[in-house]
């Protein structure tokens, strides 16, 4: 699988969950829940365009029940890696842009 050229956490806990997009452009779906972890490609960030019923590329259960995960472990469960200068924005920074936009509304 290809590295992650930009990675967006978008929810830190219960799920974990990131939008990713690898150096080719794919963008990815990435999700831990209830312990499990999960990698879907998706055609865009736009859920309307996604193919519900299309397998994860990846999925685990790491049997602990748990909602939480770092980015670092995740990865490394999921066998992605960031590619060399990788854009990752944390859950903090996103919600300060989610604001920002909603302000310039």
């Amino acid at each position: 699988m290809n590295a992650l050229a930009r990675v967006v956490q978008t929810c830190r806990a219960c799920p974990s969950q990131w939008d990713a997009w690898t150096v080719d452009g794919q963008y990815l779906y990435l999700r831990y829940r209830h312990g499990v972890g999960s990698v879907e490609a998706q055609p865009s960030r736009d859920t309307n365009t996604w193919d519900l019923d299309a397998p994860p590329l990846t999925e685990w259960d790491d049997g602990t029940g748990g909602g939480v995960i770092e980015l670092g472990e995740f990865l490394d469960r999921a066998g992605l890696r960031l590619a060399t200068l990788a854009s990752v924005v944390s859950y903090e920074e996103y919600l300060d842009q989610k604001r920002r936009e909603a302000a310039d509304r």
